[in-house]
């Protein structure tokens, strides 16, 4: 194990005073005890018990043989302290050991491409407890208003197998959706990803039984329990009737019923955006959660206590976000960015959360206005904090810095200005939506992507805001109607043209320029671009 984690070290040559474990990088890499199996399905069996804040149940690990091999060993991530026990096979197991936060099953056979094999393996115990849901990860136990249980978790950064035996790895999804069984107490329902397509009732406890057809992100895989109502809607999409799902707790009923109007609103504006909504056959669903909120896919978690704005603030600090509900936006806008297209590392988790945060502006457009868009885009600037770069460290499940959110969304939008073409930029996040449909990504692929459909190398763009904490600064000074300027605190060879005057096109670079301008007025400069704008003699 310890040569894998040199390699990494060597491959990625990785200088820092932050350490990563053997652990970090069988969590975050695809080793030897994972490259040769793709997951096919999930079937899951789930069993919360409020008292004894325990978990029990099973999944079937339906897989596909990638290539052929010899007397494989399966990496299967199960977090301490859950327990296991392999209790189905169609293979002849030779043993299974664990090594802290991981299975092995070494096996005694020889397997071709194309093979299709499954596990069953049953889970049991107290999993780790969310201290601070959604940000830390781990289950939540907890009680309503009204003193009843109430049953979720989160496990974005912290992963699936908090509690769920799985192959914990952002670039394999289940290609064929999941099954999962939610078994509650007689008085409580289960909520899951997806339809539900089954309710039975035996021995005083309900089983909710949902199912997922298209390929799912593991971490979006959960399930809620609680006093939940429901109701629904239907809206007319662009890929036909998209069926509306909300899943509330009972008092709360009302208040849903008054705030979700903003759903279809949003899904309009999402679908001229990004493009059909990616999940026609499970379905859009709102469930109510004990925490803030999360993009879990076709079941978004909604804990913004029907209000709009952020827990009822404006985070732009113009006005402009009390117009809306954020969470319901934000989260719903993942269905697009983090859940049709997928990080393959978590690293490039910029790719769910720089376009998400955009989302939100684009929504502001089509909602309101461009003035109040761009107006709200800005605002949020004042929250970024230059501290590290956007993208993390490969291989070891290590995310960037939180300015993938508002820097991230600032680097779009300034895209967009160098594009300025508001069609062509709405032509190419919808291709991404449709040339990537349900796939896990690279970075390079989106970056590439991008320089390729609008025509621009954008690649020093994308160097500047993505891998560098400077912002470039653009230094000018005016005589008459002669404009100077350049470029300071850029990366080499930065290529970021703007327009100044409202239509005057510019290329500043690291060394003096002069341009002339129409008229001797002071020159206009557009604060769209973020760029930090400098007046000098």
């Amino acid at each position: 194990m310890k040569n894998v984690f040199f390699l990494f070290v060597l491959l990625s040559g990785f200088i820092s005073a932050q350490n990563f474990s053997k652990e970090d990088s069988l969590k975050g890499s695809n080793t030897k005890f994972r490259n040769f199996w793709d997951v096919k399905k999930y079937e899951i069996t789930v069993e919360p018990d409020f008292e004894k804040k325990s978990i029990n149940g099973t999944n079937k690990i339906t897989f596909e043989i990638t290539a052929d091999i010899s007397n494989p060993v399966f990496q299967i991530d199960l977090q301490q302290p859950m327990n296991y026990k392999i209790i189905d096979s169609d293979e002849k197991l030779c043993s299974s050991k664990r090594e802290g936060d991981f299975i092995f099953i070494e096996t005694k056979k020889n397997y071709k491409k194309g093979e299709t094999h499954s596990f069953t393996i049953q889970y049991f115990g107290n999993p780790t407890i969310a201290k601070n849901a959604p940000w830390d990860g781990g289950w939540v136990f907890t009680k309503d208003k009204k003193g009843n249980p109430w049953i979720s978790a989160a496990q974005e950064g912290i992963g699936t197998s908090v509690w769920l035996p799985t192959k914990d790895l952002w670039s394999d999804e289940p290609d064929n959706g999941i099954i999962m069984k939610i078994i509650t107490p007689k008085d409580m329902v289960g909520v899951g990803n997806g339809r539900l397509i089954a309710k039975t009732t035996e021995n005083n406890k309900n089983t909710f039984t949902w199912e997922v057809t298209n390929p799912i992100n593991a971490y979006s895989i959960i399930p809620n329990v609680g006093k939940y109502v429901n109701y629904k809607e239907t809206y007319a999409g662009e890929k036909g009737t998209l069926d509306l799902d909300y899943w509330v707790l009972d008092y709360n009923l009302e208040k849903a019923k008054k705030q979700f109007t903003q759903v279809k609103p949003m899904m309009k504006a999402f679908e001229y955006w990004f493009g059909p909504y990616p999940f026609y056959e499970d379905s859009f669903k709102l469930v109510e959660s004990p925490y803030l909120g999360m993009e879990h896919q076709s079941s978004v978690a909604y804990g913004n206590n029907f209000e709009n704005g952020y827990l009822g603030r404006d985070l732009s600090g113009t006005g402009v976000g009390l117009n809306w509900d954020f969470i319901l936006v934000h989260e719903s806008g993942h269905e697009w960015f983090a859940n049709n297209i997928t990080a393959k590392d978590q690293a490039d988790l910029w790719i769910h959360e720089s376009f998400t945060n955009y989302s939100e502006t684009l929504f502001t457009e089509n909602f309101m206005n461009k003035n109040a868009a761009e107006q709200y885009i800005i605002g949020i600037r004042k929250s970024i904090r230059n501290d590290a770069p956007i993208i993390g460290q490969y291989g070891v499940r290590n995310e960037g810095s939180g300015d993938m959110y508002n820097k991230g969304g600032n680097m779009i939008h300034t895209i967009r200005q160098i594009i300025n073409d508001d069609e062509k930029f709405r032509e190419i996040l919808r291709g991404l939506n449709k040339d990537f449909y349900h796939q896990t990504v690279t970075s390079k692929q989106v970056e590439d992507y991008i320089s390729q459909k609008s025509g621009i190398d954008l690649s020093s763009v994308f160097n500047q805001y993505l891998r560098n904490t400077a912002i470039p600064i653009f230094e000018y000074s005016q005589t008459g109607n002669l404009l100077k300027y350049r470029y300071t605190n850029g990366v080499d060879d930065l290529k970021l043209p703007i327009r100044v005057n409202g239509n005057q096109e510019i290329s500043p670079r690291e060394n003096w320029e002069t341009a002339q301008l129409k008229d001797a007025n002071p020159v206009t400069l557009d604060e769209n671009y973020y760029l930090i704008y400098k007046k000098v003699r």
